[in-house]
């Protein structure tokens, strides 16, 4: 017997009696001794642990990942790098002024609410620190409202600031809207331009193919020059022979394979 099942079959009787005293525990005969028999199966020591499983099961997380699956070619990854690739320079300048909006805001708030105290007795913005993260919290439009400002000048402050910097922040989720619309636009076009190329193809080969089919047309550039009509077949035509015709015949043979192909 492999240890899997003597560890399975171990449990499977534990469990078994444990059930059996339960029930027996509801009838008032057998109340005592089955209550008092369950309370020495506590003593029993548990079966040994085939695999420590308590450090492996931060890896559950991992099943998370089976999402992936959905786009296992990389589609949606690929139109998001080539959106904010396009985009690259109007996001570097919202971000960047808006960061600067965020350092010198913070700043300013916390020179004027670093005297200020509360109902409590405490002062809000005792370090740059946590005027920094008022002023991560604020642009974020999160608004914890653990620090708030409590001077006129610093409502002012933080009022300019919220108008300025949020506007800011909030241009880079537009330009990646846009980029996304204009993205699935052009994929749309495209798509529908490659429908049309072999239909236009071919009207130009049948287009051209009339053409050369009509007794007026005097091009060089089809199979009349080799077609000769019955009262020129009486008549001997001479060969070729100079090296200028020569040139020219086979001149238009190229240019005709070339049309054709």
């Amino acid at each position: 017997m492999s240890l899997n099942t003597s560890v399975f079959c171990y449990r499977f009787l534990l469990v078994l009696i444990c059930l059996i005293f339960s029930v027996l525990s509801t009838i008032e005969h057998y109340s005592e001794f089955a209550t008092g028999t369950l309370f020495w199966m506590l003593e029993v020591p548990p079966p040994p642990p085939l695999v420590r499983t308590e450090a492996c099961r931060g890896i559950r997380f991992l099943q998370i990942l089976r999402m992936l699956h959905v786009d296992r070619q990389g589609g949606t990854w690929r139109l998001l790098g080539s959106v904010v690739f396009i985009h690259r320079q109007e996001l570097i300048t919202t971000l960047y002024i808006g960061f600067l909006g965020l350092i010198f805001s913070s700043y300013f708030v916390y020179l004027a609410e670093k005297d200020a105290v509360d109902e409590d007795g405490r002062t809000g913005f005792s370090s740059y620190a946590d005027a920094l993260w008022w002023g991560v919290v604020t642009v974020t439009t999160i608004g914890y409202g653990d620090k708030v400002p409590q001077t006129w000048i610093g409502k002012t402050i933080a009022s300019c600031f919220s108008v300025f910097a949020i506007s800011f922040f909030a241009l880079p989720a537009g330009i990646l809207g846009s980029g996304f619309a204009l993205k699935v636009q052009q994929k749309q076009r495209q798509k529908h331009f490659n429908r049309q190329i072999p239909a236009a193809a071919s009207l130009i080969q049948t287009l051209w193919r009339c053409y050369a089919a009509e007794k007026s047309y005097s091009s060089t550039a089809t199979w009349k020059i080799y077609v000769t009509s019955p009262a020129q077949n009486t008549k001997k035509t001479p060969a070729p022979s100079s090296p200028s015709l020569r040139k020219q015949v086979k001149r238009n043979l190229l240019y005709l394979f070339s049309s054709w192909f």
